[in-house]
């Protein structure tokens, strides 16, 4: 059985991450001088922090990859309406099939160093390492990558998909990207309050999905994928996973 698309899934989230406005300015701000840059977003979503990269950078051109076509028409409507879409070119593809056609002076990778696939073990390594082949001489990664706040118990590990060695502590992330040749030029991590808000908004649109189809053949199942969900967010990760955005400069 296929579960029905909800469309927009993120429909009362702004960005494709746990992330509050005023965050958002800030590592914007971080990436700063964007004259004639070209900025590529990875796994973007509906690609709201390149578009807004964009707004701020005027002389900036950018690229947006993702899977997800429902994403990413809604990241071409959104680019359409903020007269941005001579500067931005929103595409469908897998980033580990996906082959740019010039370098980039950002590369943005928030919370999608999964994109490469492979074991989970490795997505961090992996980021890193893609990242920097995609860059110019000292161009800048904007990685927003997991590390354990605090040590989970084994119960924690449990409720969520999420192996004990996949993620180290912040200082380790740090350390993880200094041996790949990157400087830290900034680091900071998302709140539990962005956190909520994003979770949130993805709680409340399969809820929506239910109060609308409660007859649908579907339901069983998408309830099931809700409550899953939940108890992921609520007896697993909430409270000992954190989020850095860490902005480098590469080698």
């Amino acid at each position: 059985m296929t579960s029905p698309k909800i469309t927009p899934l993120y429909e009362d989230v702004t960005f494709h991450g746990p992330l509050s406005e005023e965050r958002a300015a800030r590592l914007i701000r971080s990436l700063m001088p964007l004259d004639d840059a070209h900025v590529l977003d990875l796994g973007c979503g509906w690609a709201e922090f390149l578009l807004r990269t964009l707004e701020a950078a005027p002389t900036a051109t950018g690229t947006g990859v993702d899977r997800n076509a429902t994403d990413i028409a809604r990241a071409q409507a959104n680019a359409d309406a903020r007269g941005l879409s001579g500067r931005v070119s929103l595409q469908v593809a897998d980033v580990a099939e996906w082959h740019p056609t010039r370098p980039a002076d950002v590369v943005i990778v928030n919370g999608a160093s999964q994109v490469w696939g492979g074991d989970p073990l490795q997505h961090t390594v992996n980021a890193l390492t893609e990242a920097r082949k995609l860059l110019a001489p000292r161009g800048r990664l904007l990685l927003g990558e997991c590390f354990w706040e605090r040590e989970p118990t084994e119960a924690q590990l449990a409720a969520m998909p999420v192996p004990r060695d996949q993620l180290g502590s912040l200082a380790d992330l740090v350390d993880l990207a200094h041996s790949h040749g990157y400087r830290m030029l900034a680091a900071e991590q998302a709140n539990l309050d962005e956190w909520d808000v994003f979770e949130n908004g993805h709680g409340l649109a399969w809820e929506r999905w239910l109060r609308d189809n409660p007859e649908s053949e579907h339901a069983a199942e998408i309830r099931a994928t809700a409550d899953s969900a939940r108890d992921r967010r609520l007896r697993g990760w909430r409270g000992p996973m954190g989020l850095a955005y860490l902005t480098l400069l590469a080698p």
